[in-house]
């Protein structure tokens, strides 16, 4: 009687345990703009993974919920992580001009907000507020630089936006802008958003295509669209590569496509970069350390001579 009275206690040390182990990890509450994107996609799983890499009873629970690009669901998943006394909470926004009352509400509750892969459009951010990001301009200047050398400075090209919700879009396509006012040569003949889909990128430059616009090449502020773009040209019989092709983010389907010649260009965003910038900046933040307020991951050009080095 007395050893099973030994294993019971045991059992039930062992249980409390584990229980104190699990409340000390750090509870971080996630909202994603959307999960069905591609690049976030990649983002939200290297999030999961760096939080599991860390050792129990001193790691990171991620709860992780989709804003599927509505501001008002996102500002109430804000607030009911507020609610439940989240350590942490990250953020990918859905729009970089309405993040104000997260950040006002996060900062009143005491609790720090990390802000990944967009900034929010506000200049100066708060103490307990930082931000993961890249700098979405540098991606435009190598993406369009490279094109321009491609096409020797001169010729007509289209630009494919992404939401313009986003200031991604907004820099991207103003860092495109930067290198186009070294070429006066090179013209914008269209201008449209794709809203970072593949099959609306197809759809424009289908729309284009027919409407017999002529172009060098396509400018995406993505690769879904960009993948989209040659989609569209390869379903009108256009000669692959007489029309450059360029993407940024440096997906798995992008790297593909440039690998098979369909695509001329990226630039490589580091969804696991940010990823780990993020969730370790909630972490420290959460045990009251100091970390960097605005952590910028840098872009990588990606052409046809280096693609297997991203592989």
């Amino acid at each position: 009687m007395k050893t099973k009275i030994r294993f019971a206690s045991l059992a039930l040390s062992i249980m409390l345990a584990s229980g104190v182990a699990s409340a000390a990890d750090i509870k971080v509450g996630v909202s994603m703009s959307q999960f069905d994107d591609t690049w976030l996609t990649y983002l939200r799983e290297d999030m999961d993974k760096q939080a599991k890499s860390y050792p129990k009873g001193d790691g990171v629970q991620l709860q992780f919920e989709d804003a599927r690009a509505d501001v008002v669901k996102q500002l109430s998943q804000v607030e009911n992580f507020i609610s439940q006394k989240v350590d942490a909470i990250v953020v990918n926004p859905v729009d970089t001009a309405s993040t104000g009352r997260m950040i006002k509400a996060a900062t009143e509750a005491g609790i720090p907000l990390v802000f990944v892969n967009r900034r929010p459009d506000q200049k100066d951010l708060p103490k307990g507020v930082a931000t993961v990001v890249s700098d979405d301009k540098e991606a435009g200047r190598l993406q369009m630089q490279y094109l321009a050398d491609k096409m020797g400075g001169k010729g007509k090209i289209v630009i494919l936006l992404g939401d313009l919700a986003n200031n991604s879009t907004t820099n991207r396509t103003d860092g495109v802008k930067e290198v186009l006012a070294k070429y006066p040569g090179i013209k914008i003949e269209q201008e449209q958003t794709g809203i970072w889909l593949r099959d609306k990128g197809m759809t424009l430059v289908n729309d284009w295509l027919t409407q017999g616009r002529e172009f060098n090449a396509v400018v995406a502020n993505n690769d879904e669209m960009a993948i989209g773009a040659a989609m569209a040209l390869k379903t009108a019989s256009v000669k692959p590569g007489s029309v450059l092709i360029g993407g940024v983010d440096g997906t798995p389907d992008g790297l593909n496509a440039i690998t098979r010649g369909e695509m001329t260009v990226s630039v490589f965003q580091d969804a696991n970069g940010q990823a780990v910038g993020s969730v370790e900046a909630a972490r420290k933040m959460a045990k009251h350390e100091a970390v960097e307020q605005n952590v910028v991951i840098p872009f990588k050009l990606i052409t046809p001579d280096n693609v297997k080095d991203f592989k």
